[in-house]
């Protein structure tokens, strides 16, 4: 009988002892996925990127590389089509707006349409995207 409540009692105690265990583990997993999170909509200071302004529908469906000219990302823009800043590398930031509710960007970038420019801000990446909030825009060599 004594042996049945001692093995009784050794049974709860590693019950115990696993529940605590594996409670800690999900802690740990949570902050992790927690900091995965913040990671994964992270924003940088301030920083500056080289690329062309193009229409964003000209950029994906007709894979260009850079604009076909600067009449037609005009057109594109006027016509309602978000204009983005896409890098000799191929990177596209959007140009997001850093208010809630957010504005279009196009007014800021619509003078620039089909050009190099050199554009100031902080960046945003997330889910493999790239955003930025412009502070200063200017054209570049």
């Amino acid at each position: 009988m004594r042996l049945r409540m001692w093995w009784a009692r050794l049974f709860t105690i590693c019950a115990v002892v696993a529940l605590c265990t594996t409670g800690v583990r999900m802690m740990k997993a949570q902050e992790a996925a927690a900091g995965q999170a913040k990671a994964g909509s992270s924003a940088t200071g301030p920083q500056t990127i080289k690329g062309y302004v193009i229409d964003s529908a000209c950029t994906f469906t007709k894979h260009l590389k850079k604009p076909i000219s600067p009449d037609c990302a005009v057109a594109c823009a006027k016509a309602g089509s978000d204009l983005v800043i896409q890098t000799e590398a191929g990177t596209i930031y959007w140009p997001i707006s850093g208010d809630t509710p957010a504005t279009g960007q196009n007014d800021k970038l619509l003078a620039y349409a089909g050009k190099m420019v050199s554009v100031t801000g902080k960046v945003y990446t997330k889910g493999g995207s790239k955003a930025i909030v412009i502070d200063k825009v200017e054209a570049a060599e």
